[in-house]
């Protein structure tokens, strides 16, 4: 075979290496190798061939990123800057302090956490000693850092990378690799107020990146045991099901009831029974009802999940954001972990028709679909005792932005409103209006890098004075500094505004506190 590959490789058509591999299958159907085998041999010579391009032999390397990934330019990167300064600008506001855990942990860290997400997860080969997967969340990692060091009380967020082995829609922001933006509370604290605390957290952060109109669903998972228990689902397919109804948000009702029906084996009574639950929405006066609700009221944990939530309302009610929170049944999050209040936020668009299950249940969704989740969270009591030798549980509760899918929301916004992105942050240029001053242009940006000014030059030693003003109008660069013959002898300055093209005089002595002034009142 070794043979067959060197010379397959140097065949200089495609037609000719079939006709060997003809005859290679004939002769080793002889020799006991199944065709199915030679036609996958000759599978892979045929893509090498391919690969090396050809009837010159040289090799054809196709630049792209891989699967699921992307390059992000100066603008795109001015805009993720933007986002990001917002969020741990309101992370901090709420007295959060940041670490950071490895991009890989070992894979035992990370089995059993997700439910069936966890086909998902980037196994690495075992190099040193140690079975290894990337991580697929900043929560589990977190959880076992907390165990590891026996902290049972942190405020803590984390914004890094995990990664996914999916076949991702990076259209719609979903990508095999992409940050998270997490914030959790972990310790033991009366019920409901860090809870209520996130969806505050997530009700900022929106409203100040102004993306438009959003709701934020709240749902516990207490309720949908005990929505699924009085239903007539078997214990042990109750988070085989609680998957499916996570799809409602992509699904109509009738393909997520087929899949529980016929997939799962779920009886159509039971079925149906969970179709009436989960189209109901509504807020405080929802989770009373329940308690009513001759069914439901038989489930301890669904009262326990209810009282909850009537209790997080009225937290919300203080906090002020009760106007953009509904209490959803049909939201279930499918990962594992969840014990209690699971939430999250979706981008709405106004006057969209759609045959989803927001709009056939005649909620208050009929006057606005979802376009998009762009954050999630809940609360994990359990997870960190699953760390802890001694079993010992650290309550927590949490919130993750979906910063990718805001990135390329409001990459596409910039686009379509055509707006002018600054990629840089120089205050000033510093130009030069004749010949040979080069040397007193490098003189001037050092003293205003040394005072702290975000300043930059023209590298040629004689620019052109139009090229340097064109550079700042390009580049969104408010202020000018420009240097004559005239202006060295005089002691001064020119300072021009570029948006104004207003020019005036400044002493040297004076140029940088001028300098500041005029930007900080930009």
């Amino acid at each position: 075979m070794n043979m067959f590959g060197m010379f397959a490789v140097r065949t200089r058509s495609a037609m000719v290496g079939f006709q060997i591999a003809n005859c290679v299958q004939s002769r080793c159907s002889l020799m006991g190798i199944t065709v199915a085998q030679i036609d996958k041999e000759v599978a892979k010579l045929l893509e090498l061939k391919a690969q090396l391009g050809g009837d010159d032999g040289k090799h054809q390397f196709v630049l792209k990123t891989a699967k699921g990934t992307r390059d992000y330019n100066p603008k795109q990167m001015a805009i993720r800057e933007k986002v990001f300064n917002t969020i741990i600008s309101c992370f901090k506001r709420h007295g959060a302090e940041t670490i950071d855990t490895p991009v890989f942990e070992l894979k035992e860290t990370l089995t059993g956490k997700y439910g069936e997400d966890s086909k998902l997860i980037y196994d690495l080969k075992d190099q040193g000693g140690e079975l290894l997967s990337l991580r697929y969340d900043l929560t589990v990692p977190f959880a076992r850092y907390l165990a590891m060091n026996k902290i049972t009380n942190i405020k803590r967020y984390h914004i890094a990378k995990v990664y996914r082995r999916d076949n991702p829609a990076m259209t719609r922001g979903r990508y095999r690799e992409f940050y998270q933006c997490d914030f959790d509370i972990a310790g033991q604290y009366d019920g409901m107020v860090p809870d209520a605390e996130c969806l505050r957290i997530v009700h900022e952060i929106l409203s100040e990146l102004d993306l438009g109109d959003f709701r934020i669903k709240v749902n516990d998972r207490r309720i949908l045991d005990g929505m699924f228990a009085v239903s007539g689902v078997p214990d042990d397919m109750f988070r085989t099901i609680c998957s499916t109804v996570d799809k409602l948000d992509k699904m109509p009702w009738e393909d997520v009831k087929r899949e529980m029906v016929n997939e799962k084996g779920l009886s159509e009574e039971a079925a149906d029974q969970i179709g009436k639950y989960v189209s109901m929405q509504g807020g405080m006066d929802l989770a009373e009802r329940l308690l009513q609700d001759h069914k439901m009221s038989q489930s301890k944990q669904a009262c326990a999940g209810l009282s909850d939530i009537k209790l997080l309302f009225s937290y919300l009610q203080l906090f002020q954001v009760t106007d953009k929170v509904v209490f959803d049944l049909s939201l279930a999050r499918g990962l594992d972990y969840y014990t209690g209040v699971i939430y999250e936020a979706v981008l709405s668009q106004p006057g969209v028709q759609s045959s989803s299950n927001e709009v056939q249940n005649g909620s208050p969704a009929d006057e606005c679909i979802s376009v998009g989740s762009v954050a999630g969270g809940g609360r994990y009591d359990g997870l960190v005792g699953m760390f802890d030798p001694n079993g010992k549980k650290v309550p927590c509760v949490g919130v993750s932005i979906g910063i990718e899918r805001i990135f390329s929301f409001m990459e596409q916004k910039a686009e379509a409103l055509a707006l002018k992105i600054r990629t840089t942050e120089v205050q000033v240029m510093v130009a030069s209006a004749q010949k040979n001053l080069m040397e007193e242009r490098l003189k001037l940006v050092t003293e205003l890098w040394n005072a702290g000014i975000k300043a930059e030059v023209m590298y040629k030693r004689n620019p052109k004075l139009l090229s340097q003003l064109q550079h700042c109008e390009d580049s969104g660069i408010p202020l000018v500094a420009i240097l004559g013959e005239q202006e060295l002898k005089d002691g001064v300055v020119k300072l021009r505004v570029v948006a104004t093209r207003e020019e005036v005089d400044i002493s040297r002595a004076t140029l940088i506190e001028e300098i500041r002034r005029r930007t900080s009142e930009a």
